[in-house]
């Protein structure tokens, strides 16, 4: 068995399942933060209850994603030690910032907010959520920074057959990075506001805690259709700058294989066995470089031309990813973007008035909150996969990234392992999420210790 294969298809397993996590948690924070102020602000209970409803929520994917993102960073000593002493030097300094600052900020000033309900001043503690909302915000931040970098490798030098970080400047400002950082922030957004929505109208059609609910809809249909709106325009910037930095991951989401001036658009398409030779298409002509250019002219590279190019930089080669894979996840991310802003204006426009009669219709977006989970696992799948055969984008072929003492065997027995753990652990999120979700406001209370007299007398710390 292919060790290379075996080990991308452990880590892209692990994190997957990780990834159901992340995007959760890093909007939901920034919904608590909101229903908190106004709980602050207005003085009303309402608001309390419904943050503590969702804050509860909240933890139990917190704490889900924190047992899932420990073991993405084993991996890279385990089974790609090679990829890690070679990027090492700059790789590393992003994660551990990550780790030492954003990730302990965010994970101690969440205790903070758990305990701290009825002993810090009511600006205090809803200060503490906005900071845990930011700290979740900086560590993806930071994550990003050195996703971009394998993307868009920049403020390096090699010696000794190392990357060697010279320029951190050039690493936090890669462009790269910071269109994965646009597209992730507004997807966790959309996450959390279908997660909302859906758990909302499913309240509602219960009859329970109305008024709540009813505010907590109008809030994700307001956020939801923002943040989708948000992924689309950050999802197309981020695709035509694409163009410029990984021509093959770009050209290889629309199989485009001939350079065109102007290009055409593949609308759909079916491939043969290898995944890599379209054999049906039905094509709109000039629209590609509409797509690029805002205009029915505009030269795009084909893989063809990349392919050629590359094997006179880097030698002889196939430098084609798996097409059909990065052509049909690119259309199911996309189409599920569009279908989630029709739907947060549809939800909007019921949010207005609620009139009973589309409540039926409603209820839909109970089973709305999986579109960005499905549209966010296209995405990452799409943004990796693309970027094959290189690990590093143009410095590190995946097939030398490895560890040289993995045995077929050892990969198997501990992806089934993960696989077993992870399901357990994923089965566990979904069984507390909903029988949460599903009692409500009666059930939102979170575990605090007492308030000391002095406290209370004082109004908090």
């Amino acid at each position: 068995m292919d060790i290379v294969l075996l080990s991308r298809w452990q880590f892209a397993l692990t994190i997957i399942y990780h990834f159901f996590f992340v995007p959760l948690t890093l909007g939901l924070g920034w919904l608590v933060a909101i229903l908190e102020t106004l709980y602050v602000v207005k003085k009303n209970e309402m608001y309390k209850k419904l943050t503590k409803f969702f804050g509860k929520l909240f933890l139990i994917n917190y704490a889900m994603g924190v047992v899932t993102g420990i073991v993405m960073e084993f991996q890279f000593g385990m089974n790609w030690s090679e990829y890690a002493r070679f990027v090492g030097d700059v790789f590393g300094a992003p994660l551990a910032i990550e780790g030492l600052l954003a990730f302990f900020l965010e994970s101690t000033l969440l205790g903070v907010w758990i305990f701290g309900w009825e002993r810090l001043s009511k600006k205090l503690h809803a200060a503490m959520m906005w900071l845990v909302a930011l700290g979740g915000t900086l560590s993806a931040f930071w994550i990003l920074v050195a996703n971009g970098f394998m993307q868009n490798p920049v403020g390096y030098n090699l010696v000794d057959g190392r990357a060697t970080m010279v320029d951190f400047s050039a690493l936090l400002l890669n462009p790269r990075a910071w269109y994965l950082f646009a597209h992730t922030i507004s997807s966790g957004l959309v996450t959390a506001a279908f997660f909302m929505l859906g758990i909302s109208v499913y309240q509602l059609m219960k009859k329970q805690d109305e008024d709540a609910f009813k505010f907590s809809f109008k809030l994700a249909a307001a956020v939801g259709l923002i943040a989708t709106l948000l992924v689309v325009v950050s999802g197309h910037a981020q695709g035509i700058f694409l163009r410029e930095v990984q021509p093959m991951a770009a050209a290889a989401s629309e199989a485009h294989y001939e350079t065109q001036n102007p290009a055409d658009w593949s609308m759909i398409a079916l491939f043969d066995k290898t995944g890599k030779k379209v054999i049906w298409e039905i094509k709109i002509p000039k629209a590609l470089s509409w797509l690029y250019y805002f205009k029915f002219s505009g030269e795009v590279e084909g893989m063809n031309n990349v392919q050629a190019r590359y094997e006179q930089l880097f030698g002889p080669g196939d430098y084609m990813p798996l097409v059909a894979l990065d052509y049909w996840m690119f259309r199911v991310m996309v189409g599920l973007g569009f279908l989630m802003v029709a739907l947060a204006f549809v939800a909007l426009l019921f949010a207005r008035k609620f009139p009973p009669k589309w409540l039926k219709a409603m209820r839909w977006l109970t089973i709305g909150i999986a579109l960005p989970y499905l549209a966010n696992t296209a995405g990452w799948l799409l943004t990796e996969n693309a970027r094959q055969p290189w690990i590093v984008t143009g410095l590190m072929k995946t097939e030398n990234a490895v560890s040289p003492s993995l045995t077929p065997a050892s990969v198997i027995i501990s992806m089934i392992g993960f696989i077993l753990a992870y399901t357990l652990l994923m089965t566990f999120d979904v069984i507390l999420l909903t029988r949460t979700a599903r009692k409500g406001l009666a059930g939102a209370e979170l575990e605090a210790l007492p308030a000391d007299e002095s406290a209370k007398e004082e109004g908090g710390y």
